[in-house]
């Protein structure tokens, strides 16, 4: 009994002068839990950081009940969500950490005598270490925010990747229907082609183009319906429950504009990679420490001077190192804001190209509808030949596949711009 209070009475003592140093303020070399920081504190007592809020109150830019929130929402729901292991892991390391101003105790191994290790104990309380212990706890909650980010982005580019999967099956079922209806009406050409030739009113060679481009056309739509196929498949294997039934596009709201994910990456991995830095700075420098040892007849308390890592002729570079990584991580923190912004700068600009070209694509549509009129009109008043209505009749559907090609463009530039944000993905769910 008289050992288990002499220990108590050290441990006591330990956590007395630990409170003391650590009650004095916001210096930088205290050891106690009152120095982690505002931020730090909330990230390691389970409240989110600002960045953690910020990713938990984005908002989807896909609208609830269109056919791109439904597909988003099964890729979801199917989701493995492996990201969300490593910001687990990122979270106990970081919760095991802010409880590194406490003291450690444990037994003391003897080689001499292997039944001392129960019966000795080692108590130690670092008093001053020149930010280390706290720089740790920085590191910690920084790295909670880095395996956010990086669940952000996953969940983002799987969402991006299941809607990708479902336009490329949507924009091949209407191209197919495009296709079967030109197919259709070139087929009745073709008929009255043939009456033609078999009257001997026109040649044969005019009947074996028809026939050329019917076999084109019937290609494409092969190629069409594979495409859908495979499309609907991988997705499939994405989803929690099957999209065959989904049809039609909605629209891609990017009415906000937040932070997109690669900066808060980078700004993440900053605040980490500075933490870092000042614990291994931290460890060049001498630091106080209270300890000593409960048990076997005796205890031993002192309060002595230790140095994590010795000092050597390149010491005074390493620690300038350490030092410039401070402003390494400033700047590339720097350069993800640039090369961020000129990704949404390129997005927009082709957007905006994709939005024009769309408009005159569907512009010339109608106009080779109006013209392939026109000309039927013509064919049925005696003055045109039914070559020349062919013609036509091919350039409004090749007028067709372009204005419908565009527009998947256009849909799929506009969720590459919600993905770099980080808005595919309701936050609240992540």
């Amino acid at each position: 009994m008289v050992r288990v209070a002499r220990g108590l009475a050290a441990a006591g003592t330990c956590l007395m002068l630990a409170g003391c140093l650590g009650a004095g303020g916001d210096g930088g070399a205290e050891v106690s839990r009152f120095g982690a920081g505002p931020d730090s504190v909330r990230a390691l007592q389970g409240d989110a950081s600002p960045l953690i809020e910020d990713l938990r109150a984005r908002r989807s830019a896909l609208p609830e009940g269109g056919s791109l929130h439904e597909v988003a929402r099964a890729v979801l729901d199917g989701y493995s969500r492996s990201a969300e292991s490593d910001l687990l892991s990122a979270r106990l390391r970081a919760e095991a950490a802010s409880k590194n101003w406490l003291p450690r105790i444990g037994p003391n191994i003897s080689l001499t005598s292997l039944s001392d290790v129960v019966g000795q104990l080692i108590i130690e309380q670092v008093l001053f270490d020149n930010g280390r212990k706290k720089a740790e706890r920085a590191f910690a909650a920084a790295d909670v925010e880095v395996a956010a980010v990086a669940l952000s982005e996953d969940v983002n580019n799987r969402v991006l990747s299941g809607l990708t999967l479902y336009l490329e099956a949507e924009q091949a079922r209407e191209r197919r229907a495009l296709e079967a209806q030109t197919l259709k009406d070139m087929m009745h050409f073709e008929w009255i082609m043939s009456e033609r030739v078999k009257g001997g009113v026109s040649d044969v060679s005019d009947l074996t183009v028809l026939r050329t481009r019917l076999a084109e056309i019937r290609e494409v739509m092969a190629a069409q319906q594979e495409a859908e196929r495979t499309a609907l498949a991988e997705l499939a294997a994405m989803a929690a429950r099957p999209m065959d039934g989904l049809r039609g596009l909605s629209e891609v709201s990017l009415a906000e504009d937040p932070v997109a994910l690669s900066v808060l990456r980078a700004e993440a991995e900053a605040e980490r990679d500075v933490a870092e830095a000042m614990v291994a700075r931290a460890g060049f420098l001498p630091g106080v420490v209270a300890g000593g040892t409960v048990g076997g007849g005796s205890t031993d308390f002192a309060v002595r001077l230790r140095t994590e890592q010795l000092w050597g002729l390149g010491t005074g570079a390493e620690l300038r190192a350490l030092e410039a990584e401070k402003e390494a991580a400033t700047r590339r923190r720097a350069q993800a804001e640039e090369d961020s912004d000129r990704v949404v700068r390129r997005l927009d600009a082709r957007l905006d190209a994709l939005a024009r070209q769309a408009v005159e694509a569907g512009a010339l549509r109608d106009q080779a509808r109006a013209n392939l009129d026109l000309f039927q009109r013509q064919y049925d008043g005696g003055q045109r030949q039914v070559m020349d209505v062919v013609g036509v009749y091919e350039t409004f559907a090749d007028r067709q596949a372009r204005a419908l090609a565009l527009k998947y463009e256009l849909a799929r530039a506009r969720l590459e711009l919600a993905a770099h944000l980080g808005v595919l993905a309701e936050g609240s769910r992540i």
